[in-house]
């Protein structure tokens, strides 16, 4: 509700914010907190010119204004810093300063709003519910519904502070934990560890968190929800949430630069179809191919069939009558592992690996480079692994395409592993290595792996 009065020249904007009660009672689930907006004309600053202002005045001066209004609030510039403008709040017998910015939004923290009336009701929101349930919230985390299927459990809970109306509301919006549930009984399932990959969300309309099933306040930005399988839950409740990620097919929307684990997890596969496709097809037609993966394919033929692999899957025809160069076959393929978001051998054991590459003794760097591959993401070492195998096939034909394991480390070297840092002298620096170390695991794959 909204209303608007004058007096002494000044006038107040009044609106009216309903909160949930922390209450098992349903009559007394709703309360009415009122917020007014005390304003006057003072030269305001363009980013703000459709508000008016109280200039430059003390936070005392803010707190005589505010005083005895409940949820009112008033703009004034710094004295302190002139140019610098803070948003005053009367909120629990208190006035509370917050030093107020503008990038195109109106923002005091995180969140960024339209308009100042939007971030003072999400503010009202947020400071009710952290004062009236603040040790509510501390618990929220203590008794998860995710790890349950059913949710049975939960509405015989005695002394529960959200009235069952809301809980059932709540568990009709849960689809990803029931998807999730399914895909865990499907014997096929490839359990491949994955974190969930969360982002700020905006929902539109009552939700409530999927991991401990309350409600999700405020106007904006009231959670998180994983881009990848759809789970939303409280920011803070992410943290708790297990590496147990399952994507969603329909939110993934391409096969090259999607991330490795993301990719086969949402098509339930062993491996990336693009690296099960071309290397079936090279090992059908290509392992005598003169200079195989040295040699270039055509470029736009090559993104012909990383387009048919975004567009079709694991339906894309890349037979010889579509692609009679295994080069180009070969060349997506490379191409594939160049556009991972993350490299085959990881960001994390990059440094790892350069260091067990340096060791002189072969038998302890041997050692060390089998200790390192343990440490990769399994997925990533089920492809590296695939791979490898694959590589050994083609050093086996060395004298048809002139392709020893030495010659596939310098090509797949840079592809397969890439410095966390964007260094080109660190790049450079570390090519021998980079090299070094994919020769020895396809030399050496069949005790690495």
């Amino acid at each position: 509700m909204k209303g608007q009065h004058k007096e002494n020249g000044t006038t107040a904007f009044t609106s009216s914010v309903f909160f949930f009660s922390f209450t098992t009672e349903p009559e007394a689930a709703l309360e009415m907190c009122h917020f007014i907006c005390i304003v006057r004309k003072e030269k305001m600053p363009k980013a703000m010119s459709s508000l008016r202002f109280h200039g430059i005045i003390s936070r005392e001066q803010a707190d005589e204004i505010l005083a005895g209004v409940e949820g009112a609030y008033i703009l004034r510039e710094s004295q302190r810093q002139p140019g610098c403008y803070t948003l005053a709040l009367r909120f629990g017998n208190q006035t509370l300063n917050y030093r107020l910015f503008y990038d195109g939004k109106h923002f005091v923290g995180e969140k960024r709003f339209e308009s100042i009336h939007d971030l003072v009701t999400d503010g009202l929101i947020t400071l009710y519910i952290e004062t009236k349930a603040s040790e509510y919230i501390s618990k929220m985390t203590t008794n998860p519904i995710y790890e349950h299927i059913g949710y049975a459990t939960l509405l015989r809970e005695k002394g529960a502070l959200l009235w069952q109306p809301l809980k059932l509301f709540a568990y009709s919006q849960i689809t990803s934990l029931v998807r999730r549930a399914a895909l865990t009984q499907n014997d096929n399932h490839f359990n491949y560890e994955k974190a969930h990959n969360f982002k700020v969300h905006t929902f539109r309309g009552p939700h409530w968190c999927e991991y401990c099933a309350n409600f999700m306040w405020g106007l904006i930005a009231q959670g998180v929800r994983c881009s990848d399988c759809g789970l939303n839950v409280h920011k803070q409740c992410s943290k708790y949430v297990p590496n147990d990620c399952q994507p969603d097919l329909k939110r993934i929307k391409r096969v090259y630069c999607c991330d490795l684990t993301t990719l086969v997890k949402a098509h339930n596969t062993q491996r990336p179809m693009v690296v099960d496709s071309c290397i079936r097809e090279i090992e059908a037609r290509g392992l005598k191919s003169e200079g195989l993966y040295r040699v270039s394919g055509f470029t736009e033929h090559i993104e012909d069939v990383k387009m048919a692999f975004d567009r079709d899957g694991d339906k894309a025809d890349i037979s010889a009558s579509i692609y009679p160069d295994i080069n180009i076959i070969a060349g997506a393929l490379k191409l594939y592992f160049r556009d991972l978001p993350i490299p085959v051998i990881t960001y994390d054991t990059y440094s790892k690996f350069i260091e067990a590459a340096k060791i002189s003794n072969p038998d302890e760097r041997l050692e060390a480079i089998h200790e390192v591959l343990m440490l990769l993401p399994a997925a990533h070492y089920e492809t590296l692994r695939y791979l490898m195998i694959h590589l050994k096939k083609v050093t086996l034909h060395e004298k048809e395409n002139f392709m020893n394991a030495e010659n596939l480390g310098i090509v797949f070297g840079p592809t397969l592993m890439r410095p966390p840092e964007d260094s080109t002298l660190a790049t450079l620096n570390d090519m021998r290595y980079q090299k070094l170390i994919v020769q020895i695991l396809i030399e050496n794959e069949d005790v690495l792996f």
